[in-house]
């Protein structure tokens, strides 16, 4: 073998890769060193597993370590929830569907993706449908927030409710509390002459067609597919579409 050929070898108990020069030998000696493809990687592999096991092993301890505790930050808010004061001490980072449903217990608004996309969580917040999921409780400081427990009750239902019953709106239910309302914002929306996407006519007073509710009731999402019966429930209660 030509002078100068570098080997690689393993040596024990380390595992550490040594690089030696091979010393020039007869080739047809059967003690003749020589360096194989199968030699290089291995030797390759070695080194590289031993230069990552300190780091494997600082990882694995931060992982069984114990987490260092951070004190929980903690803010009052007031706000007017179905017409009464209500004042919680909540985590900064609770949302206003958990301050309504683990803090209030009022359970009748649905949690559903979580991610803003169903529509089982809308609330009306000072006239406004939103996604009650997607906002933080603290935010709503002095707000006034009507939840499906706020529009009616069993005994003295609301229009919108009553036509949900009458029009068969809804299957299993889990969405019908935030399809209502929804349903109920978006009509003081059309009184307003807030358009939509489908509006024609920015300049004209909006006027309610299947089309109109179809397009404004699109962030809520039944999964039952009752939404013909639901836009029965909504003709009704608005005296007629276009």
């Amino acid at each position: 073998m030509p002078d100068g050929v570098v080997t690689p070898d393993v040596c024990t108990p380390h595992s550490q890769l040594i690089l030696r020069t091979a010393q020039p030998m007869d080739k047809d000696s059967p003690l003749e060193t020589r360096v194989s493809r199968r030699k290089v990687l291995i030797a390759g592999t070695v080194s590289a597993a031993a230069g990552a096991l300190p780091a494997m092993a600082t990882l694995a301890h931060e992982a069984t370590s114990p987490a260092e505790a951070r004190p929980v930050v903690k803010s009052k808010v007031t706000f007017e929830v179905n017409g009464s004061a209500r004042s919680l001490d909540l985590d900064t980072r609770t949302t206003l569907l958990d301050a309504l449903r683990e803090h209030l217990h009022l359970t009748g608004t649905k949690k559903g993706c979580d991610h803003g996309q169903c529509g089982a969580c809308t609330v009306i917040v000072d006239g406004r449908r939103i996604n009650s999921c997607l906002t933080l409780a603290v935010m709503h400081e002095g707000s006034r927030v009507t939840t499906i427990e706020g529009l009616g009750t069993p005994e003295r239902l609301h229009p919108m409710q009553a036509a949900f019953v009458k029009h068969d709106g809804y299957q299993c239910g889990y969405c019908t509390p935030g399809q209502i309302c929804s349903a109920v914002a978006m009509l003081e929306e059309v009184k307003a002459g807030i358009p939509s996407h489908v509006t024609g006519d920015l300049t004209a007073r909006s006027k309610l067609s299947a089309s109109e509710v179809r397009e404004r009731m699109s962030g809520n999402i039944c999964r039952c597919g009752a939404y013909s019966n639901i836009l029965d429930a909504i003709d009704e209660v608005a005296g007629g579409l276009a």
